[in-house]
């Protein structure tokens, strides 16, 4: 009988490959259409971020500028749409395949620092939603001048 000696790290790869095997489970349970088998969409977005602004991006195809709305408070932005079915059944047909997603959708995140709301921009454009959220001037990085000892630049 050989005696194997105990190795921490070897231990804890196996636990890292147990957690990796779990959270890929979880993925293959997501569509790729974002729609989750516990129901309801979500609505993938990206962030950016610059000293200046925050810039939210998310892909909203086949939606009507009249069917989203962008709220923004208390730190919280809201951006919700609605995609209506777009397929009338005609009479004496079957469906076979739908795969098209349709229904109302939402999806909010929280900002770190304030923005100023009186200047947000949104555009849509080839079912691209941008909006342009500028920081409140306070939260803003400002440059402080160094004075010499004399009180001069």
């Amino acid at each position: 009988m050989a005696m194997i000696r105990w190795n921490p790290l070897r231990e804890m790869a196996a636990m890292q490959s147990m957690m990796d095997r779990m959270f890929n489970e979880t993925w293959r349970n997501m569509n790729w259409s974002g729609e989750s088998e516990m129901g309801g969409f979500n609505l993938p977005l990206d962030v950016h971020e610059t000293d200046k602004e925050y810039t939210v991006t998310t892909d909203l195809p086949g939606v009507s500028a009249d069917n989203i709305h962008v709220k923004f408070q208390d730190g919280m932005l809201l951006i919700e749409a609605e995609l209506p079915e777009r397929t009338v059944q005609k009479e004496g047909e079957r469906s076979l395949l739908k795969e098209r997603r349709y229904g109302k959708f939402s999806r909010s995140v929280r900002l770190p620092q304030a923005v100023n709301v009186n200047n947000v921009e949104a555009t849509f454009q080839d079912g691209v939603l941008t909006l342009t959220l500028p920081k409140a001037e306070e939260v803003q990085p400002r440059l402080i001048p160094v004075k010499t000892g004399n009180g001069k630049k």
